[in-house]
């Protein structure tokens, strides 16, 4: 400490807060105008993509800005912080061009909501809709640009809603999103005295049934349609409990019996982005396949071997009953990579040969 600062503190400390402070509205200044320039470049680029009736939105090239950033950026704000920052400035300078309409599993206050925020930050008009169905409905009709969807669990796998809607849809994944999933118990009075029942999704019903085992054995655990509609039902009743998270415990006024109440502390739920574009490659790509095989020995090796052979890696494959009435199944996998890539055009192609059922539900940037 220097004899200035030992000898007046007080003073010090209100010098040296009014220099920083100083240093900070300079650079406020600095980042006022950049941003200004920024969103001017950005309707400029609107205006070009006018004379082709290019898309608003791009996920590939967004996915290239935020890879970008991540490279730049030399802290002490971790990754994470700086790409939260400019998700919303690009929202803004996309909203420029024109505002877009997106669907998402409501009512408000989902985990769907939050990842349609994560993703498209707020400078879209968002669309909640009372199904999964009415999410692919809603976009497919093209009363929405683009919807979210959930598509997998951590704890609890996929969401099979979702994956069988892809079987029938024309339309594309276009970008995934992933969020932590923290579940509340929640009521009015922030007490289970008088509580009859626990509504919530089935999804979250499940990724809380050893807490709910153990804490209230003997209550009745009723599904509904999202953990916000599970809310909304639990502002209106005090015999009912709901399990939601903090968005939607904010926005029906619900108090927590208790909170972080899921099985698995890592828990986390993927959503898939949905819509008519076709993705270019973003340099760090997932490729999503849906695909059925004649019913004889070896027909499922003989479909993935391409795979192996052509170096593409799988990221996931699961199996959904076909509902033929003949044990047959869809397989669902994802891989590493955009369809265009070599490698992965050239095994696709071999697949195509084999399969008795192949679709590209889509190639889309990665989350990270």
């Amino acid at each position: 400490m220097s004899e200035d600062q030992s000898a007046n503190p007080a003073a010090y400390v209100d010098a040296r807060l009014g220099e920083l402070r100083r240093s900070i509205d300079e650079v406020d200044a600095q980042i006022v105008e950049l941003i200004s320039r920024r969103a001017n470049l950005a309707r400029e680029v609107g205006e070009v993509k006018k004379l082709i009736d290019a898309p608003v939105y791009r996920p590939e090239r967004e996915a290239q800005i935020f890879a970008k950033l991540h490279a730049l950026n030399p802290g002490p704000l971790p990754n994470a912080s700086v790409e939260a920052v400019y998700r919303e400035i690009i929202s803004a300078c996309r909203e420029l061009e024109r505002r877009m309409r997106v669907a998402y599993l409501g009512p408000p206050g989902t985990f769907s909501e939050q990842a349609l925020m994560r993703h498209f930050g707020s400078g879209v008009d968002a669309l909640a809709c009372p199904s999964i169905d009415e999410v692919f409905r809603a976009t497919e009709a093209g009363t929405t640009d683009f919807g979210v969807v959930p598509v997998e669990n951590s704890s609890e796998g996929a969401v099979n809603r979702s994956l069988d809607l892809f079987l029938q849809t024309p339309l594309r994944i276009c970008g995934e999103v992933s969020i932590p999933v923290r579940h509340n118990l929640l009521t009015r009075s922030g007490s289970m005295d008088g509580v009859q029942r626990i509504c919530a999704h089935a999804q979250a019903l499940a990724q809380c049934a050893g807490w709910l085992d153990r804490s209230h054995p003997g209550i009745e655990r009723v599904p509904v349609s999202s953990n916000a509609e599970g809310a909304r039902l639990a502002s209106l009743d005090d015999a009912t409990a709901a399990i939601a998270g903090d968005t939607a415990a904010s926005r029906y006024a619900l108090q927590a019996v208790a909170s972080g109440i899921q099985d698995d502390p890592l828990n986390r739920t993927r959503f898939a982005i949905i819509g008519h574009y076709d993705c270019g490659p973003s340099g760090n790509d997932q490729t999503s396949l849906i695909l059925s095989v004649p019913d004889r020995a070896g027909a499922v090796h003989t479909l993935i071997e391409p795979l192996a052979r052509h170096g593409v890696s799988m990221k996931r494959f699961e199996s959904r009953p076909a509902r033929s009435g003949q044990w047959e199944y869809f397989f669902y996998i994802d891989l590493i990579g955009h369809r265009d890539d070599a490698s992965i055009a050239a095994a696709l192609a071999e697949i195509r040969d084999h399969a008795a059922f192949c679709k590209v539900v889509g190639s889309y940037p990665r989350a990270v």
